[in-house]
């Protein structure tokens, strides 16, 4: 989904970190558990996404990648960099072996992770720790990945209401997916209906018609959020 970093601006403007809601002229409101499910498909319940941190992540990328990050370039402390491993990741041979499907599965979902789902600031980068999460392929569709996503943007956007800050990490695909859903009067016209996971109306190179609503114009939807009638 292609952000429109007005949109996501308006919404920090607006997010109150005591209650971690946004705040309009006549009620608040939020992203819950539930919206998560429905916006991304995403496990809401299930086993919490914790474990230990401490490894060989060389080892560990050897193991279970294939394919082995150089420290001080691609493997930066525990973060390995996406572009290398998009780059890098295990090409698969016409009928390759279950391991190698595993590898390559693997290295899918941890780009997945730091590149949509739980991107840092930077958004070029991915904790190793989740890969720890990702060894026993049937166990990991158990985790709750939706609560750690959502917890995740929580913080980064109490994080970003601070003036100093400048970029904001998170899924912000999320937050806008949301914010079009649940406020239709500043989303834009899409020819795909309405289909589960409701993200994928907006989302894969859809054609969106923006006409008559706000588009990457920070002023508009201020105007509109300032607006925003009861009904």
């Amino acid at each position: 989904l292609k952000v429109d970093h007005a949109l996501v601006t308006i919404l920090v403007e607006s997010w109150k970190p005591e209650t971690h809601s946004s705040r309009c002229p006549t009620r608040e409101c939020t992203i819950t558990l539930e919206d998560v499910a429905l916006q991304l498909g995403l496990r809401v319940d299930g086993l919490l996404v914790i474990g230990p941190t401490l490894y060989d992540w060389e080892d560990m990328c050897f193991t279970h990648l294939r394919i082995v990050p150089v420290k001080g370039e691609s493997l930066i402390s525990f973060v390995i960099k996406l572009k290398w491993l998009r780059e890098n990741m295990l090409e698969l041979p016409e009928e390759p072996s279950q391991e190698e499907l595993h590898a390559h599965c693997r290295a899918y979902i941890l780009g997945l992770i730091g590149g949509v789902l739980m991107p840092d600031k930077t958004d070029n980068k991915v904790h190793l720790m989740y890969l720890s999460l990702l060894i026993y392929l049937r166990r990991t569709r158990q985790y709750s990945w939706g609560s750690s996503c959502l917890a995740m943007l929580y913080r980064e956007m109490c994080r970003a209401i601070d003036v100093t800050s400048k970029t904001m990490g998170g899924c912000a695909s999320l937050l806008q997916s949301w914010a079009w859903h649940r406020m239709p009067y500043i989303a834009p016209i899409s020819k795909v209906p309405p289909t589960f996971p409701l993200f994928c109306k907006w989302s894969g190179g859809r054609v969106l018609n923006f006409q008559s609503v706000p588009h990457n114009d920070v002023v508009g939807y201020r105007s509109r959020f300032d607006h925003i009638h009861a009904d």
